[in-house]
């Protein structure tokens, strides 16, 4: 039986570079794979790209796309053996559910790779719903700058002062974020 995945993390732990991997595994045995990344991400360009210079084509992602029909349609041109999604944060909850039906109906394995929180320790739509209704979780681990695992998202200004306020989402990279483990973080939002 097919299962949906959540690879989850802070920032920095490696999620793309892992469903890459992942990917490539898969191929390397000719398998088929379709990939998938979230539109709203302007970086992307079309393409999951990790910090250490792997990248790889991929389908964009809307709150309006319906990923079901779509992963059906491409799975009877390509009989596809597995479909992995980055940014999975940016999922709706509908989506996740169709991700599931995918794994249940279609029985082709979905990897879902994204962040558990945002800057204020708050879960994403889609990290929520995955957490409730994927078959397996996955922590994938970063580090904190104390050596401790960084669980948290500090987003930050262009001093690196924390930013405590603000839309959930906010694209960015190392510019923009610092990984951090829970104790930095809290010191970080109220010092």
């Amino acid at each position: 039986m097919a299962k949906l995945y959540f690879y989850y993390s802070s920032m920095n732990a490696g999620k793309s570079s892992s469903l890459l991997q992942a990917d490539f595994n898969y191929r390397e045995r000719g398998m088929a794979t379709m990939l998938w990344t979230a539109a709203l991400d302007t970086r992307s360009d079309g393409m999951v790209r990790s910090r250490i210079g792997l990248d790889a084509g991929a389908h964009l992602y809307r709150p309006d796309s319906d990923l079901l029909s779509d992963i059906a349609a491409q799975s009877e041109v390509d009989a596809l053996d597995c479909v992995l999604l980055d940014e999975a944060q940016f999922l709706t909850e509908a989506q996740v559910w169709q991700l599931a039906a995918v794994a249940d109906e279609l029985s082709i394995p979905v990897l879902c790779y994204g962040l558990r929180t945002d800057f204020q320790g708050a879960l994403f739509p889609g990290s929520a719903a995955l957490l409730g209704i994927a078959d397996a979780l996955v922590e994938l681990k970063a580090v904190c700058h104390c050596g401790r695992k960084a669980t948290m998202n500090l987003r930050v200004n262009d001093a690196g002062d924390a930013i405590r306020e603000g839309e959930q989402t906010e694209i960015g990279g190392n510019d923009r974020y610092l990984a951090l483990c829970r104790k930095h973080f809290s010191e970080a939002l109220n010092g």
